[in-house]
């Protein structure tokens, strides 16, 4: 199939991207690697696209007060190639560098994939463990959300009618800080069958362990000093934040394979 007719244009920056925006039936447009398939199989039909591909305010990374706040449209493979700013001890850079193919990653933005919520994809669960905030900006005008507060479900964000994402803001981590992040394919380039990440920064007093590909947004873990520090089980620690999941093997080997990934940095 095909996608139905549907107009294009561009956005020089954020105000005439936000304007363009407002009409109804328009949609931002980026790298277009989950929305093209999704227009093809006429699963979500847009009367516009505005490219904000060249939006300079979602291309551009700056220091923040903490952290690195990384533009909407920076692709995976500009953060896989050491292009841009990365606040992480190449955390950011590993995890680029697994998502689905290069040609995915050349063309997919940061962005993009977090708007389209796929409970799979990778940024979803990464950004959760790295205590990531959302910048988001329309038409009521700029607002920021920490990702788990934007993450409603699958496929859904708290993004309103004519907002669009600005950037993502990462956190510094301090001295010491750890991350694991481990996810579940049955080949390269799939999407995930099961993730974990886990954040240890004491320096920051930071602490986050989160499952995804649950079907709906990452699920935090509430003992995660007792999952860090070895009182609870990955099996225990599964069980008690997805109690409902039918078959927990492949979160639980995610979830034991991301904390022993701390161990190893």
């Amino acid at each position: 199939m095909k996608a139905v007719q549907f107009a294009y244009g561009g956005a020089a920056d954020l105000a005439a991207a936000k304007a363009a925006l407002a009409g109804e039936g328009v949609k931002p447009a980026a790298g277009t690697q989950s929305l093209g398939p999704m227009m093809n199989l006429r699963l979500v039909r847009p009367a516009a696209l505005v490219d904000i591909t060249d939006v300079p305010d979602l291309r551009a990374v700056r220091e923040v007060p903490g952290g690195v706040l990384i533009g909407a449209a920076i692709t995976h493979a500009e953060i896989e190639d050491g292009e841009i700013a990365d606040p992480t001890p190449g955390w950011m850079k590993s995890a680029a560098g697994n998502i689905a193919h290069r040609a995915v990653r050349n063309r997919g933005t940061i962005g993009g994939s977090l708007a389209h919520a796929d409970p799979a994809a990778d940024w979803a669960i990464v950004t959760t463990g790295l205590c990531a905030v959302i910048h988001i900006d329309g038409p009521a005008g700029a607002r920021t959300l920490p990702v788990e507060n934007f993450l409603t479900g699958p496929f859904t964000t708290a993004l309103a009618p004519g907002e669009i994402i600005v950037g993502v803001e990462i956190p510094r981590p301090g001295d010491g800080a750890r991350f694991g992040y481990w996810k579940y394919t049955r080949q390269v380039g799939e999407f995930a069958k099961a993730s974990a990440a886990i954040l240890d920064d004491p320096a920051n007093g930071r602490r986050r362990a989160a499952l995804g590909a649950l079907g709906g947004a990452p699920r935090l873990i509430a003992d995660v000093d007792g999952l860090i520090e070895g009182r609870l089980s990955p099996q225990d620690a599964v069980a008690a934040t997805v109690p409902d999941l039918a078959v927990p093997a492949l979160h639980v080997t995610a979830l034991t394979r991301a904390l022993a990934m701390l161990d190893r940095r």
